[in-house]
């Protein structure tokens, strides 16, 4: 089945020697760990099925954070150890997105602009609802990066779980959102355009800010999380640790092009896609993030730090509990269920066992670096 590895087997090397000299470190290690996932130059071991057997070769996973075919359990533990954080009220779903102006200025800039966007997102956000009007109180804030279209185009925005509350100056009380209202989104626009410009030219201040970006509305989305705040969890966990595309749209890969599934916005429909395969790894490698830039970030009492503070308010908020019910009366004691065996993909009957380990290979996938 075609992948993005795939992609990056056939295209890259010719890729990597043409733009080798101008590509950032990330997206030569990228190209480099992706072709190189679960194939033998990573190593891996060799299991025996002790019915029929048949032996079978499992190689290595790359562990690269932009790989779609790798970090399932991460993400599934990721997602477990958020939704045990999740307070028992009602969440909002805020998104905060920059203009069309900007996106080159920002791929130029990354390290420093997305922190930048990160940053000003949840401080406006914290600065709004802290005034009594609003929520009047400080918020948890579970912010997640994504620089991507369906299309793979560059389109920076982040995505923000929040709490339809927030924690009083006390430090104790608990003050509610206004049912379906957190902070009005029209001051929260203007307010957020204001902050993110005045640190972008304190960040930058040789660079040129298009004018056009002083008066045009800036899109910002605050709605509550009408089916439930894990919905959006999940979707916000399945680009934790990969980007942009997973294997799964990937339709085809021939020697030219790539096709690839996308979904259209406005007609909800599924459509399809095909790039040349220089273009498809222009467009994915541009989503590849500096290394060591954290696309997760959390704030307020949704700090690690501020754990003990999550943990009472979801006693203080948490509905009296109702008392458990009897269980029914059943003549055949319970059996404890036990872990299923690895299973042998061949006969489907017996267990498999590694009987040896592989050593890691030469990397028959070579990649251009810049001199």
């Amino acid at each position: 089945m075609a992948g993005v590895a795939t992609v990056v087997r056939r295209f890259g090397p010719a890729y990597a020697a043409r733009f080798g000299a101008r590509m950032p470190a990330s997206h030569r290690r990228a190209l480099r760990d992706l072709a190189a996932c679960r194939t033998a130059a990573l190593g891996g071991h060799v299991t025996q099925c002790d019915a029929c057997g048949a032996e079978h070769y499992v190689y290595h996973s790359c562990r690269n954070r932009s790989c779609p075919a790798c970090h399932g359990v991460s993400t599934r533990a990721w997602l477990v150890a958020r939704e045990t954080e999740l307070l028992p009220v009602p969440y909002f779903h805020v998104v905060f997105t920059l203009p069309a102006e900007l996106r080159a200025l920002v791929r130029s800039h990354q390290r420093v602009l997305l922190g930048v966007l990160m940053r000003t997102a949840a401080e406006t956000l914290q600065a709004l609802a802290a005034d009594p009007h609003y929520v009047g109180g400080a918020l948890g804030i579970l912010a997640v990066l994504h620089t991507w279209t369906r299309t793979l185009l560059y389109h920076p925005h982040v995505h923000c779980l929040v709490p339809g509350g927030g924690l009083a100056p006390d430090g104790v009380t608990w003050r509610r959102a206004r049912g379906n209202y957190l902070v009005p989104v029209r001051a929260l626009s203007v307010r957020f355009r204001a902050r993110f410009l005045a640190r972008l030219r304190a960040a930058l201040p040789d660079v040129v800010v298009p004018a056009a970006v002083w008066a045009k509305p800036w899109v910002v989305y605050c709605r509550p999380t009408v089916h439930g705040s894990a919905l959006v969890l999940r979707y916000l966990a399945r680009y934790v640790h990969r980007v942009a595309i997973t294997d799964a749209r990937i339709v085809s890969v021939d020697a030219s092009a790539v096709t690839f599934r996308y979904r259209d916005a406005r007609g909800r429909s599924w459509r399809t896609m095909t790039l040349a395969g220089d273009e498809f790894l222009r467009r994915f490698l541009q989503h590849v993030l500096p290394r060591g830039f954290h696309k997760v970030r959390y704030y307020g009492f949704w700090r690690p730090r501020a754990a003990p503070i999550r943990t009472r308010l979801q006693q203080q908020l948490a509905p009296p509990a109702r008392p458990a019910p009897r269980p029914a009366p059943s003549a055949t004691p319970a059996v404890p269920t036990t872990a299923p065996s690895c299973r042998c993909a061949q006969c489907a009957n017996g267990s498999v066992r590694i009987i040896r380990r592989l050593a890691r290979a030469r990397s028959v996938i070579p990649t251009a670096r810049p001199p």
